[in-house]
């Protein structure tokens, strides 16, 4: 099972994830028609716009001579300079018709030509040249989608002789739209990581340091240790539960005392009756000769608060480590709280089971290390 902080930060991952998602998307599909409103209105204004260029360059009225659309005294039908030039002013396609059939245009098809002699869609030459209106919207040109916009041409007597069109490609806008959602996802990634990160220390130095603590410190109580009260600030919650803890271990310290009391005067009672038999023992260590049974305690030989089970514990765990460690280390590695397993080193040391070494830093107090004499192994113990 995961633990606790690992649950929390997949939920706050999969629901930051969840949530640049649907802005994602939500920002597509806005953007997508933002963008179709934007070009519709930038077509229709180039529109305008290259029209009244054209009546600058080429003065006089629209009119048809001998098949071919003329502009003033210009003609206009196979000429190209008049549709580059606008085309690069603007960025659009631009085209002329004489009545539904293109006769100067930037507008290319598949071969690569220039699309002259190709006709406008029904739909257009329904609107423009029947109806007279000015046609916006998506069109089909030459095969390709735009956003277009067509206006019809009048001769000096007000007749539709042909069309003028203006074009913004739908690749065009579809690229937009693909290049800023790039660049917004990339942008939500990068939140995602920072709120993600923060997130992650928050909840580490707030949640699950001070948690830890307290489940080290209750592991000592469940083992038969006197636990020394924590000392955690954090959310109330968590403050709450250290609160109840410190608690429970004022309690038990009451226990212990008034069982302390009851039975002093059995227990010196009882010493008397003894002390006589045991001149010669030692009360706290019970050693043989044999240099491998020196370090056999048993739990009547070890202080007050210590455990044989747990000396045990951490005597397996430096065996096994054979390697210079601190007392936290080890804390680390029996979960134990760290001023627990201190007592126990240092009963160790004292004893001759570990030996030591302080350990300088550049700043700070010297660490002391602990490592077990060579001859010494787990089985050498009961």
């Amino acid at each position: 099972m995961h633990s606790l902080k690992h649950q929390i930060l997949i939920l706050l991952l999969g629901s930051l994830i969840v949530l640049s998602t649907s802005l994602i998307f939500g920002l597509g599909w806005h953007l997508k028609h933002r963008a179709v409103d934007a070009a519709i209105v930038k077509a229709k204004t180039d529109l305008t716009t290259c029209m009244e260029i054209i009546d600058l360059k080429t003065p006089g009225s629209w009119q048809v001579k001998e098949g071919l659309l003329y502009k003033g005294d210009t003609q206009i039908s196979h000429q190209t300079e008049l549709v580059d030039y606008l085309a690069e002013l603007t960025g659009d396609t631009v085209t002329l018709f004489l009545g539904d059939t293109r006769v100067a245009t930037t507008v290319r098809s598949t071969n690569g030509e220039r699309a002259i002699g190709t006709k406008v869609s029904d739909a257009v030459a329904q609107t423009v040249l029947k109806n007279g209106q000015i046609y916006l919207g998506e069109a089909n040109v030459v095969g390709q989608l735009y956003q277009t916009a067509y206006e019809p041409i009048r001769d000096s007597n007000e007749d539709i002789i042909g069309i003028f069109y203006v074009g913004i490609s739908k690749s065009y806008t579809q690229a937009f739209i693909v290049n800023s959602l790039i660049l917004l996802a990339e942008f939500g990634l990068g939140i995602t990581f920072i709120v993600a990160l923060a997130t992650w220390f928050f909840i580490q130095r707030v949640i699950i340091n001070p948690l830890r603590d307290i489940t080290l410190a209750t592991r000592d109580v469940a083992t038969g240790h006197a636990a020394e009260k924590v000392d955690i600030t954090g959310p109330k919650e968590i403050g709450d539960l250290a609160v109840a803890f410190n608690q429970m271990v004022e309690r038990l310290g009451d226990i212990a005392d008034e069982m302390s009391k009851a039975t002093m005067s059995r227990d010196l009672q009882v010493d008397k009756a003894s002390s006589a038999l045991n001149k010669a023992e030692e009360p706290e260590l019970n050693m043989t000769e044999d240099p491998k049974n020196s370090w056999k305690f048993d739990q009547q030989s070890l202080p007050k608060g210590l455990n044989q089970l747990t000396l045990m514990q951490i005597l397996s765990f430096m065996c096994e480590t054979r390697e210079l460690v601190s007392a936290e280390n080890v804390a680390e590695g029996v979960n134990l709280t760290r001023v627990t397993v201190r007592r126990y080193l240092e009963f160790l040391e004292q004893h001759g089971a570990l030996t030591t070494e302080l350990k300088y830093g550049t700043v700070g107090r010297p660490v002391k290390l602990f490592q077990p004499v060579p001859n010494l192994s787990v089985t050498d113990i009961d």
